[in-house]
């Protein structure tokens, strides 16, 4: 397997050694619109089989030229999810199998935003589902921390834990604590603001739904020390995924954002800071939300401030095998001073780099396969969750009372 891999920020500069320590793959080439950031990201492992370009994610036809040029069976999107479409697009044009993290971008609709889904995550690349299968070729879309292993789990409890499903739920919560800044958040800003301030996505009795950013909050206790946590509605792609492979009556995903990260995103909005439009300023032209990325901390560059765990898992609740009711919640916590001490990553971005590694021996060993665009709930979960054992990632299942 020889892979593009397009993005060298956080989560693909964490792939590298994640990758390095498996054998699966021939050769990958990571790519990123500053040469030097992929040049980086490859110097942190002594490995021929790593290379680094400069590319463009927004040129299609260049991405085109790169898979060719470098004779890459798999493209691996690791950037932000406005250069989604046109990765995709570029990946099908020169024949490549794909992978993302982050799905095709939403857009409310028009009239009753917090009523009626608009466009919805993924749309764009569902519509194109058609043509991936008629050239024989997958697009695994959604295959990172959330959406991806918690799509995973989701696939787990419904094949082996239970016979009906009433509400699956994606959670995620941290207690995480970045010294020396006021504010520094631990993911990219961009797909922050964009997942927190869209209309969050409910799947209820058949049908999509949208409500109001931050809505029905509910205090959700953590494992492995973290403890209870704060989390509301945020848009995410689980909820549209979920429901396309898996019967449940309702599908929800709830982040723990905390009071004050709140506050801040709702004041971005109302100053129109939130904006990836570009405004001009004297003679320059600049989107604010890009503006605020280049103002806050990378947060690659964080692990050495940062201290606590994160925890990314799948709260599931229905009837069990046994025709009794129950309920689990399936989960993996990384603890940053682990992911720091064993890879030199901070525990957010390393967390959303080792899944779709994964994932990819699993495609290079023929374990998983398919055509289409097909999200993580279309495989088989035990090959996945085993392998994940095997990388030296433990996650775990917690039974309620």
């Amino acid at each position: 397997m020889r892979i593009l891999l397009v993005g060298a920020g956080g989560v693909g500069s964490a792939v590298v050694p994640i990758a390095a320590r498996r054998d699966f793959f021939e050769h990958i080439v990571v790519a990123d619109s500053r040469q030097s950031r992929a040049a980086q990201a490859v110097a942190q492992v002594d490995d021929p089989r790593f290379s680094a370009i400069r590319l463009d994610a927004a040129d299609r036809a260049q991405v085109v030229e790169a898979l060719r040029a470098h004779r890459c069976d798999v493209l691996f999107n690791a950037v932000d999810p406005r250069f989604t479409m046109p990765l995709f697009e570029a990946a099908l044009e020169a024949g490549a199998h794909y992978l993302d993290m982050a799905m095709s971008l939403s857009k409310p609709h028009p009239r009753e935003p917090y009523r009626k889904p608009g466009v919805k995550l993924g749309d764009e690349q569902f519509e194109l589902d058609g043509r991936w299968r008629g050239e024989g070729r997958l697009a695994l879309v959604g295959m990172g921390v959330e959406p991806g292993l918690a799509d995973v789990f989701a696939r787990y409890a419904a094949d082996h834990l239970f016979d009906t499903i009433d509400e699956i739920g994606i959670r995620d919560g941290a207690d995480l604590v970045v010294d020396g800044y006021d504010f520094a958040p631990t993911f990219s800003i961009w797909t922050t603001i964009e997942e927190c301030l869209n209309p969050p996505v409910v799947w209820e009795d058949g049908e999509w739904r949208t409500t109001e950013p931050f809505s029905d909050p509910e205090v959700f206790d953590f494992p492995e020390g973290i403890g209870p946590v704060e989390c509301v509605n945020v848009e995410h792609e689980e909820v549209l995924l979920v429901p396309r492979w898996i019967e449940a009556r309702r599908v929800t995903f709830k982040y723990g954002l905390g009071e004050e990260f709140i506050g801040i995103l709702k004041t971005l909005r109302k100053l129109g800071l939130d904006s990836a439009d570009k405004v001009r300023v004297g003679s320059a032209e600049v989107a604010p939300r890009d503006l605020l990325a280049a103002r806050l901390p990378d947060p690659a560059t964080l692990g050495a401030r940062m201290r606590g765990k994160t925890c990314a898992g799948t709260w599931v609740k229905g009837t069990g095998k046994d025709g009794a009711p129950r309920e689990v919640y399936l989960y993996h916590v990384v603890d940053n001073a682990w992911s720091m001490r064993e890879y030199g990553s901070q525990a957010v971005v390393w967390q959303t780099a080792i899944h779709p590694v994964v994932a990819l021996e699993l495609l290079a060993s023929g374990t998983w396969k398919g055509e289409g665009v097909l999200g993580p709930e279309a495989f088989d979960a035990v090959p996945f969750l085993d392998l994940l054992n095997d990388y030296g990632s433990p996650w775990g299942i917690r039974q309620a009372a």
